[in-house]
């Protein structure tokens, strides 16, 4: 069950892959799952995505210094070029402040 993320800041990542490269591309985002979650203010992350490259996916931070702390990161912004060169189409992203936040569960 997910958790209250209210007061939280969620970036959103909205992505069509081009399908190059898919090895790598795993690879390069476990890596960044990886030290994303270890960065501070990181709370979690979501992530949806279809088998034709198209994906969305939220992390949570604390505040908007731990979203930009993350999006300034050299290792992210290494890979986040890579993925410009070689993995994506196209991608949009939102930053938003989560003002309210709840959850349901099937028993």
């Amino acid at each position: 069950m997910a958790e209250d993320r209210t007061g939280q800041t969620a970036v959103l990542f909205i992505s069509e892959r081009t399908g190059d490269d898919a090895e790598g591309y795993a690879i390069a985002a476990a890596a960044m799952d990886a030290l994303a979650a270890q960065q501070p203010g990181y709370r979690g992350v979501d992530h949806v995505g279809d088998a034709a490259g198209n994906a969305i996916t939220l992390s949570y931070w604390a505040d908007e210094a731990s979203a930009v702390a993350w999006r300034k990161h050299p290792d992210h912004a290494e890979t986040r070029e890579a993925g410009r060169g070689r993995w994506y189409k196209w991608y949009m992203l939102h930053v938003a402040e989560i003002g309210r936040s709840y959850s349901w569960e099937r028993k």
